[in-house]
């Protein structure tokens, strides 16, 4: 065994060999791969191997894509079988939702390049015999899914890694993983130790053990899965792959027979006080109980299945996570990577899995959007195994459930709350959940004003109210508050913090005390990493507000560029400070009433910030908007978070004052034009593509991303984010349709709603940088190409007199 190598990749799964594979690939190949007992030994040799490419975002897509683009070409390239056979896969549609959803899904797949098409009920049954169709209303057909035998494909990545020169060490358990200055150093195993500053964490369900040596929490818990083999019945070999997510089973051939398991309502984690240590290579004992209710669900669809003989039940342990995704990227150690929790998904995604991963330590960035992948997207509240458990079991248990856009998770709820909680109940107030946070959607009081025929049509209007309507029309002709406590806050501070935050955004920040500026941090090729606004409190003090959800991810990216000499200190402060929003055109008068500062707009304008008293609470305000509407972001220390919410109430009663929540800001953002990262901008999009050209300062001096953005200022990228309204206001988009223009399909939506003020639905997509506004352009919304065409933006107050007031 190497005693050092330039990366070490723990876990001889076929996640790990992936990624062995894709690092020799790359020109990684002094790297080892170490595995506790044999290669497959943990969840990988039990896996029943289903490959489907279609996800719910382009990004994962994409990856799944990029696995079956492998798997094709892998056997050619090493001389070993994969197991690999791409016959398609069937998922029915056995209610009217059901069907709903695969004219979504169909209309997705036209925007990521998949060739998937709707079947009758009696095409899905020639292409799969033995299936009945009663209940069945039609069902997806994928020609390019399939199937791999999960250790033949881990045997065979592993060879084109060992070719490559990597080295792979069996039965070499890790004991220990030194770190020093907050980066890794070594390797402990009981076969030695090997020096290394990069490991990457492909554990499997054994990840958290592995992530606890370096101090890394990896939140994941093992659920016993199970799926049964019949024996060879003469069934035909090339059959498809088969989903019936409304009866919660999954089949796919083999030999002849049928492999057929599923999601139970009533999952069994294990292992939550460990694993023990000789568990290498071994499966469970067979739970019939348990696995009874997916049986007596899959006669219904394979009625042959009651006669069938079965030849084994396998019950293996998977590892979930607490949303469902993979965890993958680097942790808060350096040089400690993740590559774990593969959700029963990981054969789909291992190829493509690996090239993003290694792609990401190489070059120092995904190759993808990879935020809802990324290791740190989960907080503090995750160490808990409590919550990890309960959120965990909520999505094995609802595995194959329909997802309305806006569901809303209940597990562990509610967790964090902010100090206005109580007092928002008592309003009436709808909560949804981001990162934890209990936040408003809306509060239901309000929609007795409402309009009930302002419902969006179909999906749209299943978590809606008429309340959002109300709540957006107060905010735009009185006035609105809102509790933003969630807002993740963000202190930069220290000697270097100014030189610092101005090489790493693309607007001056580093402007005069009391200064607000909107602003990107970007990546070395221009696209977008962060989007948020900076505030300088101090000659050495800043303060970052971005998004609830976008909180760890912008804290490590601020974290991980910072300098290591003492010179910037970089702390999230979210919990430390509640925050009020007061915006339209009556918040001036209303604030007027409780602060004795002068708030006109020729003592405080817009994108300042000041210190000043609501009340008898201190407060720092900040004069911004997310809105369009006059008004302040005031923030106090948790402790008056209560007390500053009462006062501006009380101030705001008789002046037409209502308590607004989410859903009516995000109605409010898109009249406005104003943009959500993670949607409308991303990492592969930069500035100029995104219409936030103005924030750009070239001249300011060298920052990241400056260059690739002389480039494209030169050479503009082929697309660009367009605002979009349709003809029919009650036909509202949900999030990656496709848009047609001049017949062809030539964009997908990336966000969209109602504006109310407006009176339009709205949507925002990459459509080809040529076509002007005026444009005519289409959207299939399930199923209907619903007309509209391309807008000038903003809708609303297009010279922004109104923020400015």
């Amino acid at each position: 065994m190497r005693t050092n190598a330039r990366a070490v990749v723990i876990g001889g799964g076929v996640g790990g060999a992936s990624i062995l594979y894709w690092l020799a690939r790359l020109g990684w190949t002094d790297v080892v791969l170490v595995e506790r007992a044999r290669l497959t030994s943990g969840s990988t040799f039990h896996s029943a191997g289903l490959v489907g490419q279609l996800r719910g975002s382009l990004s994962l897509t994409r990856m799944m894509m990029n696995s079956v683009d492998l798997y094709r070409t892998l056997k050619e390239e090493v001389g070993l079988e994969t197991g690999w056979h791409e016959v398609g896969s069937l998922r029915l549609a056995s209610s009217q939702e059901r069907m709903e959803e695969l004219t979504r899904q169909a209309a997705w797949a036209k925007t990521f390049g998949l060739p998937l098409e709707l079947v009758s009920p009696s095409d899905a049954q020639r292409m799969f015999p033995p299936m009945s169709t009663e209940g069945v209303l039609g069902a997806a057909f994928l020609p390019t899914d399939g199937y791999i035998d999960p250790s033949q494909l881990t045997f065979a990545l592993v060879e084109g890694a060992r070719r490559r020169g990597a080295e792979i060490c069996e039965d070499t358990r890790v004991t220990g993983i030194e770190v020093e200055d907050g980066g890794v150093r070594k390797v402990v195993t009981d076969k030695g130790t090997i020096e290394t500053e990069l490991v990457v964490d492909a554990g499997g369900m054994y990840a958290p053990e592995i992530g606890r040596m370096a101090g890394v929490n990896v939140p994941l818990v093992p659920f016993a899965h199970e799926y049964l083999i019949t024996r060879p019945a003469g069934l035909p070999l090339d059959m498809p792959t088969m989903r019936d997510p409304s009866l919660l089973v999954y089949y796919r051939p083999e030999s002849g027979g049928l492999v057929m398991g599923g999601y139970e309502r009533n999952p069994a984690p294990w292992g939550l006080d460990g694993i023990p240590a000789d568990f290498n290579g071994r499966l469970l004992e067979p739970d019939w109980d348990r696995f009874e209710p997916l049986m007596t669900n899959a006669i219904v669809r394979t009625p042959s299945l009651r006669e069938a003989q079965v030849v084994k039940l396998v019950n293996g342990p998977e590892a979930f996570t607490p949303d469902n995704e993979f965890i993958l990227g680097p942790s808060e150690v350096r040089g400690f990577w993740v590559a774990a929790g593969f959700c029963a998904h990981g054969l789909a995604g291992a190829g493509g899995m690996g090239r993003l991963v290694a792609e990401w330590i190489v070059d120092g960035r995904p190759g993808l959007d990879a935020w809802e992948m990324d290791s740190r997207r989960f907080g503090r509240a995750y160490s808990s195994r409590e919550y990890t458990l309960a959120r965990t079991y909520e999505v094995y248990s609802t595995y194959y459930d329909v997802k309305y856009p806006g569901h809303e998770r209940s597990a562990g709820r509610p967790l964090r709350v902010s100090p206005l909680y109580s007092r928002l109940e008592e309003l009436g107030a709808a909560f949804g959940e981001k990162s934890g946070w209990e936040r408003v959607n809306w509060f239901e009081p309000n929609g007795t004003q409402g309009d009930q025929a302002l419902r969006p049509r179909g999906w749209a209007g299943r978590l809606w109210s008429p309340a959002i309507g109300v709540e957006h029309r107060a905010c735009r002709e009185a006035a609105a508050v809102f509790d933003f406590t969630s807002f993740a806050k963000i202190e930069v501070r220290g000697r270097g913090a100014a030189d610092f935050l101005e090489g790493l955004t693309d607007n001056r920040v580093a402007r005069a005390v009391g200064a607000l500026t909107y602003t990107q941090m970007l990546n070395e090729d221009g696209g977008i990493e962060c989007d948020f606004t900076i505030t300088r409190l101090g000659d050495h003090r800043f303060r970052v507000i971005t998004g609830t959800a976008f909180g760890m991810h912008d804290l490590s990216w601020i974290q991980d560029h910072a300098p290591r000499d003492g010179s910037v200190e970089v702390e999230d402060v979210t919990s430390a400070y509640a925050c009020v929003g007061l915006w339209g055109p009556g918040a001036r008068s209303i604030l007027e009433k409780v602060t004795p500062a002068d708030v006109a707009n020729s003592a405080f304008p817009f994108m300042t910030a000041r210190e000043l008293a609501v009340g008898p609470v201190p407060c720092l305000a900040l004069r911004v908007t997310y809105v369009g509407e006059m008004g302040w972001e005031l923030y106090c220390p948790s402790e008056f978070g209560l007390r500053l919410w009462d006062t501006i109430r009380e101030a705001g009663h008789g002046r037409g004052l209502i308590p607004g929540g989410y859903k009516a800001v995000e109605s409010l953002r898109l009249e406005k034009g104003y943009r959500v990262w993670g949607a409308d901008i991303t990492p592969e999009v930069d500035p100029y593509q995104a219409g936030l050209g103005f924030c750009v300062k070239l001249d300011k001096g060298d920052f990241t991303g400056r260059k690739a953005l002389l480039k494209r200022r030169e050479s503009p990228a082929e697309t660009r984010l367009a605002c979009l309204v349709l003809d029919d206001p009650r036909s509202v988009v949900l999030g990656s349709e496709p848009v047609r223009i001049e017949g062809s399909v030539a964009g997908r939506v990336t966000s969209g709603g109602y504006g109310y003020t407006v009176g339009q639905s709205i949507a925002y997509a990459y459509i080809p940088a040529s076509c002007p506004e005026g444009a005519a352009v289409e959207i299939d919304i399930f199923g209907t190409w619903v007309a509209g065409r391309v807008a000038k933006e903003p809708l609303y107050d297009p010279k922004g007199e109104r923020v400015r007031a």
